[in-house]
């Protein structure tokens, strides 16, 4: 009589067949470390004996080894909520949403500028209000005003840069002075500085202009002419004597180096003014004043007491080109937003953005970035176009006929675009 051999589990099976997939691995290796495609292989192989939901794993799998999907048919409720060390802000869509009222209007708050107030300076079309940015694999938070203030509350934070980076000042402003008695706040503005109180919470909300971060000869009497533009390149003092002392501190510089010139750029081992300056391309100077604005920072923040922040750059919509309407001039008359995935026009220069990547990558103090620049590159709606101000002025109706001309899409109508960037701005706060 035959003894019936014992079959071994299945799950015995498995590992052993685990174990000679890793001796091949190893075997074919030749530096002796795993590629990421082979242990990915290993992983699945290992991990089909613990589930036997195969999709679960694949979706596992993705998200450690950050593969690079379309994520578009993630629905919802598999989207993860918001972790800052793994929400990817960059890729998503936006999507209309006109059930979520904006939480001001340029009617209803009174600290924006006729600059951005397209409304108000006749603007028909609304819709440009109501898109949301949405990750491919994240949930953003939604901005909320009272947590926000309770964040700050005894702090100071600052906004540093150029109009752009004022247009977000003016959002966050916005965003969080409708839920405080109107005897519990005030604005103190300045040509350089200026300041918004939240008294019960001891908080302020500032802005500091220095469009360059170092010094310029166009800082406060600002010289229209690019080429007329000197930068002394080793320096923020004058600016950084300002931002000593601040909880927070939210930088911005992109816009006012891309005049398409060589920079005119000036530092103190010359001894002739402003006559000893060296022409160089924008990058280069760019570098150049971000390397000293770095130097400032590592030498004189204390990371345990100020958080520092970059907003990355805000992306210009000059060529209708670029979004495939060959008959559009600039951004004017736009109403929505390229849906594209993953668009890029010619408006963002990523060998600046690689500069700034490149320079924060090498500070002692830990910069974290607020990462605008793709989201918005799909807004081609979001800018004043004709519905703005001229050398301090509103367009004229004849101004207004002429987009090619005076077309602003540069700047962001509020509420819009630059809520979004503040919202990205509180998940990480």
């Amino acid at each position: 009589m035959k003894t019936s051999r014992a079959k071994l589990p299945a799950s015995i099976i498995a590992i052993a067949l685990c174990v000679f997939a890793f001796v091949g691995v190893l075997y074919k290796e030749d530096s002796g470390f795993l590629s990421s495609t082979s242990f990915l292989k290993l992983n699945s192989c290992c991990k089909q004996n613990t589930s036997d939901n195969s999709s679960e794993v694949i979706k596992e799998e993705k998200a450690i080894f950050d593969i690079d999907e379309d994520l578009d048919e993630i629905e919802v409720e598999e989207r993860l909520e918001f972790d800052p060390n793994k929400c990817n802000v960059v890729k998503g869509k936006w999507v209309y949403n006109n059930s979520s009222k904006p939480l001001y209007s340029d009617r209803t708050c009174a600290y924006l500028d006729k600059q951005v107030s397209c409304v108000k300076n006749g603007r028909p079309d609304s819709d440009y209000r109501y898109w949301e940015w949405q990750p491919d694999n994240c949930i953003l938070p939604k901005f909320d005003p009272n947590v926000v203030l309770e964040k700050l509350r005894g702090k100071r934070l600052m906004f540093v840069g150029d109009s752009l980076q004022r247009g977000q000042w003016q959002s966050f402003v916005c965003l969080v002075e409708s839920v405080i008695p109107k005897e519990q706040k005030f604005m103190r503005r300045g040509r350089s500085h200026s300041v918004f109180k939240a008294k019960e919470y001891n908080a302020t909300i500032e802005f500091y202009w220095a469009p360059f971060l170092v010094e310029s000869n166009s800082d406060l009497h600002i010289k229209g002419d690019p080429k007329d533009r000197i930068l002394r390149v080793d320096s923020v003092s004058k600016h950084a004597k300002y931002w000593v002392g601040l909880d927070i501190l939210v930088f911005n510089t992109y816009v006012w180096w891309m005049s398409g010139l060589k920079i005119k750029s000036l530092w103190g081992s010359f001894a002739n003014g402003e006559e000893g300056y060296e022409e160089f391309d924008a990058s280069v100077s760019y570098r150049i004043g971000l390397k000293t604005w770095a130097n400032w920072i590592d030498s004189n923040i204390d990371s345990n007491k100020t958080r520092v922040f970059f907003t990355t750059m805000s992306p210009t919509h000059m060529r209708s080109s670029d979004w495939h309407n060959k008959k559009g001039i600039r951004c004017y008359n736009e109403t929505r937003p390229v849906m594209e995935k993953g668009y890029w026009g010619s408006g963002s220069d990523r060998r600046m953005m690689n500069v700034i990547g490149s320079v924060v990558d090498r500070m002692k103090v830990p910069v974290s970035f607020i990462n605008v620049t793709q989201l918005s590159e799909h807004r081609i709606d979001g800018h004043t176009s004709v519905y703005t101000e001229y050398q301090g002025k509103l367009l004229t109706d004849e101004q207004k006929a002429d987009p090619q001309r005076y077309a602003d899409c540069i700047h962001w109508c509020l509420p819009g675009v630059p809520d979004t960037w503040n919202q990205l701005f509180y998940a990480y706060l």
